[in-house]
């Protein structure tokens, strides 16, 4: 794991002193400010992938996607704002502003309706796009004839959809692709991973830092007089601070439908951007390797890495032999939640995912979670083998189609040895597991 200390901290900002901090990529993609509720193609500029090393092929993928954008999940993320606002349009203590804003969530309420958390054409979309991209990216892969497939799924319709769109993808590129699916209870167990006491004890340490936060950066008193004539009514009746987020949540969510219908002209650029800092601590402290919550939370996923590990053992010779030429190239791909992906990133330290940040002020500087979990959003492991002869199985990871460094030394570029990466996740784990018995 990577520790940021305040001279490392200097030194990578001097390192990328040309990029754009958190603030200025928000300000120029609002939809960044999302966090969870990004629609995968509102995401940051894609850059080329790194051609394949000399003499080598790509041979098998192993594969974890978040479900598409969908509704929100609860009905009081919708009704909850509604109801304040009726009730206050209801006793003459609304604006113009603030009937306007009720009207957008009155017309749009009704499609919410027996949808809430399903995948709407939005996230459909996303995941045909993905999957178009996978046979783009890799036909060694997946155009191979007969090319055996393993899709497995969460058994959350949203998830299962979304591993549908990807494959007819795949087998619209390869009418010969062998899919094996399956959604099952039994596979819950590294699918989405329930937590253990000591994660969910850490969890709980983490809030009594998040609530802190949630004071620091929301500030309703602005909006509250947007939204109401009447200032001791909102004193009396109204929570502003969580109305103000509940409106957030509106506003970011509203990406993942095919709407004119937006929420983000409420707010301040400095209203947005306070907004996605609280939940980029929030996100950060129950799923990131924080130090606040003693850098545990990743291992939420530790059944899912050794299962991507054990499958691929599978599949991918051990150490030092290379896979034959003749082997069949195939694809292990699951379905399921962010909360799976992002501890998932941490688990693995894909890039910066692995940060420890002692100050969440600067969090911001370091770890930013519209990098890590949009709608959609996927970690594909691509294994690689010499075309002719023996050497080492080589592995690159892309996180949301995006090459990501690896702990340990590359080979070249985004290319490393897999012997030294199963080692090194393996004693991670074991590490983990001693100390918590």
């Amino acid at each position: 794991m990577k520790k940021i200390t305040a001279i490392a901290l200097c030194l990578l900002c001097c390192g990328v002193a040309s990029a754009q901090t958190a603030r200025e990529e928000i300000k120029a993609n609002i939809y960044l400010s999302g966090s969870n509720y990004i629609d995968y193609d509102n995401q940051l500029a894609t850059a080329p992938l790194t051609p394949t090393p000399k003499g080598y092929e790509p041979f098998y993928m192993s594969h974890y996607g978040r479900h598409g954008s969908r509704w929100l999940i609860n009905e009081g993320e919708y009704m909850g704002p509604l109801t304040t606002l009726r009730e206050a349009d209801a006793d003459g203590k609304l604006t113009a502003e603030g009937k306007a804003v009720l009207k957008k969530i009155e017309d749009f309420y009704p499609t919410t309706i027996k949808r809430l958390g399903e995948l709407t054409t939005v996230g459909e979309r996303q995941h045909h796009g993905i999957g178009s991209r996978m046979a783009k990216n890799f036909p060694e892969i997946f155009k191979a004839k007969n090319v055996p497939v393993d899709a497995r799924s969460t058994v959350v319709i949203r998830c299962i959809l979304s591993m549908e769109a990807e494959c007819e993808e795949l087998a619209a590129a390869n009418p010969s692709i062998r899919f094996h699916n399956d959604v099952s209870e039994s596979l819950q167990y590294y699918l989405n991973q329930s937590r253990s006491d000591r994660l969910r004890q850490a969890s709980r340490k983490g809030r009594s830092y998040e609530n802190s936060y949630t004071q620091k950066y929301t500030h309703p008193e602005r909006l509250m007089k947007v939204l109401f004539n009447d200032q001791q009514y909102v004193f009396d009746n109204v929570r502003a601070g969580s109305l103000m987020r509940q409106l957030f949540k509106l506003a970011c969510n509203m990406q993942s439908h095919d709407s004119d219908i937006e929420f983000y002209s409420l707010f301040t650029e400095e209203e947005i951007y306070d907004q996605w800092r609280l939940n980029n601590i929030g996100w950060y402290l129950d799923y990131g390797h924080a130090p606040q919550t003693d850098g545990i939370m990743p291992f939420s996923q530790q059944n899912l890495l050794r299962n991507i590990i054990e499958t691929a053992d599978t599949i991918v010779p051990l150490p030092a032999v290379a896979a034959s030429p003749s082997t069949t190239p195939q694809a292990t791909l699951r379905f399921g939640h962010e909360v799976c992906v992002m501890p998932l990133a941490c688990l693995l330290e894909l890039g910066t995912c692995g940060a420890q940040v002692e100050n969440l002020d600067t969090l911001d500087n370091v770890w930013r979670n519209y990098r890590i979990f949009p709608m959609a959003c996927n970690v594909q492991l691509i294994f690689y083998r010499p075309k002719k002869g023996n050497g080492d199985i080589l592995v690159k990871a892309l996180l949301n189609e995006r090459e990501m460094t690896m702990p340990g030394q590359p080979v070249s570029g985004p290319y490393y040895r897999w012997a030294d990466l199963r080692q090194y996740y393996l004693d991670k784990l074991r590490k983990f597991e001693d100390n918590n018995r």
